[in-house]
């Protein structure tokens, strides 16, 4: 006849609690079933789990800051366990609050960081004068937090979305589209082609380089990166109808079968209401698969402003749906 065990919870508080009057006599016992309480609570607790909440703003502290360029840096949050991750849908993005001379201002940025980077959440923000979250930011100093709540956005990439996919952005617009080839690059099942039109002004502007450089050499080709300095000449031109002629020559995939609408006012016919130069929560970076539909093949537009500057252009068969599998 067998017997079923079972196993009763450890009531390490309870223990604690009843060994504390006697912390004196009993000395370096106390520190040492301490030590193991610890490690048995936080063993218990290393289940991988995702951390933002839609609605609950929950604070996170700055580790590390690293300058990318003058006025741009790379701000990384802990999050509270090594095994957690934000639990951020690629092609979202997240809303960061702080609370400047009594009022409570917010911000949306996108984390160049994925869900497969455990541990903590990185955010790549540019320093503008009168930016509020943006000089909250660059003042922080490590082991100060910040409030974050998401995810937020309708936009959820997946694999396969469209056979080409081509991204413009300037400055910090980059970050959306950073997430975007980074989570595409790393599935080996995701066979979309990917090219990102990438203007600045300086040099020394030019984001995260090295990785995108990495990036496009580990991609067998799949990857094309056309960083710009020459606004007045460069890619980024193409967002408008005259220049179409000469990115489609590019990119021979962008058929006629497949048109491009560009323009703001195509844009605001089919409902996007047009950028501010400040952005706003209530701002989308980038459109859901169902709008971009709507628009025809191959529309999007992300917010302008704080956030920097990013369109981007599928080509193919038409966007699906975000709720459709690949």
């Amino acid at each position: 006849m067998s017997t079923k065990s079972t196993s009763v919870p450890l009531d390490l508080e309870g223990i604690l609690a009843r060994l504390e009057p006697h912390a004196k006599e009993l000395g370096g016992l106390v520190v040492l079933i301490s030590f193991l309480a610890l490690w048995l609570l936080n063993q218990g607790s290393s289940k991988p789990r995702k951390v933002i909440d839609p609605v609950e703003w929950r604070s996170f502290k700055l580790v590390q800051k690293d300058h990318l360029s003058h006025n741009t840096a790379r701000y990384r949050f802990a999050l509270p366990r090594a095994t957690d991750s934000l639990g951020l849908p690629v092609g979202q993005h997240i809303s960061v609050m702080a609370e400047i001379d009594g009022n409570k201002v917010i911000r949306s940025y996108t984390p160049t960081t994925l869900d497969n980077d455990k541990g903590h959440f990185d955010l790549v923000v540019k320093t503008y004068e009168k930016g509020n979250i943006s000089r909250y930011l660059s003042l922080l100093t490590i082991g100060q937090e910040v409030k974050v709540k998401g995810p937020k956005g309708k936009f959820h990439y997946q694999r396969n979305l469209v056979p080409h996919l081509v991204m413009i952005a300037g400055g910090t617009g980059l970050t959306p589209m950073y997430q975007i080839i980074r989570s595409s690059l790393q599935d080996p099942k995701d066979k979309t082609e990917l090219a990102l039109i990438y203007a600045n002004v300086e040099e020394d502007d030019i984001l995260m380089r090295k990785e995108l450089e990495e990036m496009r050499d580990n991609s067998n080709g799949r990857f094309k990166l056309f960083p710009s300095l020459h606004l007045e000449t460069s890619w980024l031109a193409a967002i408008y109808p005259s220049a179409f002629a000469s990115l489609r020559s590019q990119f021979s995939a962008l058929s006629r079968d497949n048109p491009l609408i560009t323009r703001r006012a195509h844009l605001a016919k089919i409902g996007y209401p047009a950028p501010r130069s400040l952005s706003k929560l209530e701002d989308q970076e980038q459109h859901g698969s169902e709008d971009w539909e709507r628009a025809g093949e191959g529309v999007s537009a992300s917010s302008s402003g704080r956030l920097g500057k990013s369109v981007g252009v599928g080509a193919g068969t038409g966007w699906r749906s975000s709720k459709s599998r690949a």
